[in-house]
C-alpha cells in the first residue's frame, strides 16, 4: 500500500510526487489473491462455515457448553425489551437498558422473521450480520495495497468468543462500523452517516472519526447522530433514559480496575460482587475511587489521541523537519487504537466488547504495510482467554480464584499489551518519521491529507 509517512527535508533532493509514482507492484502472495487462488479461498470459506456452524449448535442449544446459559440475554432481557418497544416506549423502568436511542431497532430486528420465535430469528440475524461483515472483508481484502489477513482474522476471532458473539447485538453494531471504516477513504459521506448511526446504536463507534480528516466524514456523522436521536426523541418516550443508567454503573468484575479489588480480595477487602445494573459489579468500600480511576484513565486516553493527531496532521513537521503524510491505513489504525483504549480503561469489559475489537483489527490489517498484524493477533488471543474466563470459568472470576485472577491477568494483559503496540505503531508512521517500503497510492487525498472534491 502506500507510505505512511514520505519524508520530505529541506536541502535534500525531493522523491518523486504521489501523483507522478505508480503504486508498487503487488507481492506474489497478493497476487495469487487478486487472481481468485480457488484453493485458499475455500478453505478461508470452509473455515468460516465450520466455525459459524458451531456457534449455530451452540446458539440453539443442540450443543450446550458448560457455564452460565449467555443466550438468556437474548431468550429473556432482548424478548422483554422488545415487547415494551413494540409498544413505542423506551423502557423506561429497566435500569439495565443502557443503551442509545437506535438500539432499539436491533431489538426489534427479529421481527424481519416472523415465522421464526424471538430469539431463533435473533440468532439467524447474526449469523447473517456474521456473513455480510466476512464478505465485506473479502472484497476489501482484493488488489494492489491489500490483504486478505483481515478476512481471515475475522473468520479466526469471532468464533473464539463462543456463543455469546451471537447472543447479543454487539455484533450489528460491529457490521456498521466495519462498514464505516472500509468507506473512509473514498465514500466521506457514507462514512459519516454510518459512523453517527453506529453511535446511536452502542456509542462507541464515534471513536471511528480518530483517524478521519474529511470534513464532510465529521458533518455527516453528526448530522445522522443528531437526526436519529431526534427522530427517536420526538417518536417515543424515554429516549435518554439510558445517560442515567449508565452513569450509575460501578466496576465491573472482568474490567481492568477490577483487578485491584479481585487482588485485595485475597487480603481481606470487605467488598462483594453482585449482580448490579444488569451486570455483576464490585460493590464495597474503595469501589468509587477504582472507579473515577478507570475514568480519569479514559480522560488521559482521549488526552493522547489528542496530541496525536496534533502532532500527526497531515502536512504538519514530524521527525527531523520532515512533513506528515497519511498513508490509506491510517484511519483504520488510528480507530483501532482508540477503540482499545477506551476499552481497555473502561469501567466494563464484557466479552461481546471484544468482537469490535476483532472488526476494526480486521479492517486495518486489510490494509497492507499498516503492521497491525500483530496487534490483531494478539486481540484474538485474547478473545480464546475470554471465552475460558466467560462463560467457562465465570464462577472463579466472581470468585477471585487463582484460577479466575489468572484468566483475568491474561485477558487484560494481552489487552494493553495490544493498546501498546498500536499505539506505538500508529506514532511511529505518522510522526516519528518510520515509513514503510511501498509507495502511497496515486490521487490518493486522504493520504496526503489534502482536500477533495467529496470532502
Amino acid at each position: 500500500m502506500g507510505n505512511h509517512v514520505r519524508m520530505q527535508t529541506t536541502g535534500r533532493a525531493h522523491p518523486p510526487s504521489a501523483s507522478t509514482v505508480p503504486p508498487s507492484a503487488p507481492g506474489p502472495a497478493a497476487g495469487r489473491w487478486a487472481r481468485g487462488a480457488p484453493w485458499v479461498l475455500w478453505v478461508l470459506w470452509a473455515l468460516w462455515l465450520a466455525s459459524r456452524a458451531v456457534l449455530l449448535l451452540l446458539v440453539f442449544k443442540v450443543w450446550v457448553m458448560p457455564g452460565p446459559d449467555v443466550t438468556s440475554d437474548v431468550h429473556v432481557i432482548y424478548q422483554n425489551w422488545y415487547g415494551v418497544l413494540g409498544e413505542g416506549t423506551f423502557p423506561q423502568a429497566d435500569v439495565t437498558w443502557q443503551y442509545p436511542p437506535a438500539a432499539a431497532l436491533a431489538i426489534l430486528s427479529p421481527a424481519v422473521l416472523p415465522w421464526l420465535g424471538y430469539a431463533e430469528a435473533f440468532f439467524v440475524l447474526a449469523f447473517l450480520v456474521d456473513l455480510l461483515v466476512f464478505a465485506l472483508l473479502l472484497r476489501a481484502g482484493r488488489g494492489s495495497g491489500r490483504s486478505p489477513h483481515g478476512a481471515w482474522l475475522w473468520t479466526a476471532g469471532v468464533p473464539l468468543l463462543g456463543p455469546t458473539v451471537y447472543s447479543r447485538y454487539d455484533l450489528m453494531v460491529t457490521a456498521v462500523a466495519v462498514g464505516a471504516l472500509l468507506a473512509l477513504r473514498r465514500r466521506p459521506r457514507l462514512a459519516g452517516a454510518l459512523v453517527g448511526f453506529g453511535a446511536m446504536l452502542k456509542v462507541w463507534p464515534v471513536l471511528l472519526l480518530a483517524g478521519a480528516v474529511r470534513r464532510a466524514t465529521w458533518v455527516w456523522a453528526a448530522v445522522t447522530a443528531a437526526a436519529v436521536a431526534a427522530g427517536f426523541a420526538l417518536a417515543m418516550p424515554g429516549a435518554f433514559a439510558f445517560l442515567t443508567f449508565q452513569r450509575d454503573r460501578g466496576t465491573e468484575v472482568e474490567s481492568l480496575g477490577a483487578l485491584v479489588l479481585h487482588v485485595a480480595r485475597q487480603y481481606g477487602w470487605e467488598g462483594q460482587v453482585l449482580l448490579n445494573y444488569g451486570s455483576m459489579e464490585f460493590l464495597g468500600p474503595h469501589v468509587e475511587t477504582v472507579s473515577r480511576a478507570a475514568m480519569l484513565l479514559t480522560a488521559a486516553a482521549f488526552g493522547w489521541l489528542l496530541f496525536w493527531r496534533w502532532r500527526a496532521r497531515p502536512g504538519a513537521p514530524g521527525a527531523a523537519g520532515a512533513r506528515v503524510v497519511w498513508g490509506p491505513a491510517v484511519p483504520a489504525l488510528a480507530a483501532l487504537v482508540a477503540v482499545l483504549m477506551f476499552t481497555v480503561t473502561s469501567r466494563v469489559i464484557s466479552p461481546q466488547y471484544m468482537v469490535w475489537l476483532v472488526g476494526v483489527a480486521a479492517v486495518c490489517v486489510s490494509f497492507r504495510g499498516s503492521g497491525a498484524g500483530p496487534t490483531g493477533w494478539v486481540v484474538v488471543a485474547a478473545c480464546g482467554v475470554t471465552l475460558l474466563e466467560f462463560p467457562l470459568y465465570f464462577g472463579d472470576v466472581v470468585g477471585s480464584t487463582p484460577l479466575g485472577l489468572t484468566l483475568l491477568f491474561l485477558r487484560n494483559g494481552l489487552l494493553v499489551a495490544a493498546t501498546l503496540m498500536a499505539a506505538d505503531r500508529l506514532w511511529e508512521i505518522t510522526v516519528s518519521g518510520s515509513a514503510s517500503s511501498e509507495r502511497p497510492e496515486p490521487a490518493d487525498a486522504e493520504a496526503s491529507g489534502r482536500p477533495s472534491a467529496s470532502s
